[in-house]
């Protein structure tokens, strides 16, 4: 058995939910770490991208990156350490695509503990061959909750995270307004948390 003394509570705690998770498909366990970690993810992204929505979508995808990855996890230092870390790289790649790097170092605030395992005390990682392989694997973690959605929440998934068209291509596409897209992708998104902590089936 792995040693976790050096652990905090809170960490010992994830620890467990993430064997949980990976060697008992117990999806309450998925949910806790998500509900665990879902707001102070957000606001990270949020410092990061200064763009609400932009955060709701990596909030998203750095979730379904962790659980996709969730066997790499190694209690070296805490789930949340690991988790923040491959959220804030991902939206360093995203920044990086979008020519928008524009965040300051302490943008993970206080809801962590402190110390040279914090993601900001973390050297970052420069793209390589294996993030284009991640990435791709989002679409296979996310495929079987998207299919539980009704069909017009299932396509607005589709095309945004999957195909990932922008917002003004998927109101053309759909003869939407832009306000009604951005409000039914955010119920969506909704509708996606409520699946993840409801389903009885492994992702």
């Amino acid at each position: 058995m792995e040693v976790i003394d050096h652990l905090t509570e809170k960490a010992r705690r994830d620890y467990f939910l993430v064997q949980r998770a990976l060697h008992q498909g117990d999806q309450k366990a998925y949910a806790e770490l998500l509900n665990n970690y879902r707001d102070s993810l957000y606001f990270m992204m949020l410092k990061m991208t200064n763009h609400t929505t932009d955060a709701e979508d990596l909030t998203i995808e750095a979730f379904g990156k962790a659980f996709k990855n969730l066997q790499q996890y190694t209690p070296d230092f805490a789930f949340s350490t690991w988790l923040f870390k491959i959220a804030a790289n991902n939206c360093i790649d995203f920044l990086r695509k979008n020519q928008r790097i524009q965040f300051t170092d302490g943008i993970f605030g206080d809801e962590e503990e402190e110390g040279p395992n914090h993601p900001s005390n973390l050297p970052s990682d420069t793209p390589d061959p294996e993030e284009k392989i991640i990435e791709k694997q989002k679409i296979a973690l996310m495929h079987e909750v998207v299919e539980k959605l009704k069909p017009h929440y299932r396509q607005l998934i589709e095309l945004r995270y999957f195909k990932e068209w922008t917002y003004e291509e998927i109101a053309t596409e759909l003869d939407l307004p832009m306000g009604t897209v951005k409000a039914q992708l955010f119920r969506a998104r909704d509708l996606l948390y409520q699946i993840l902590h409801l389903s009885q089936e492994k992702i």
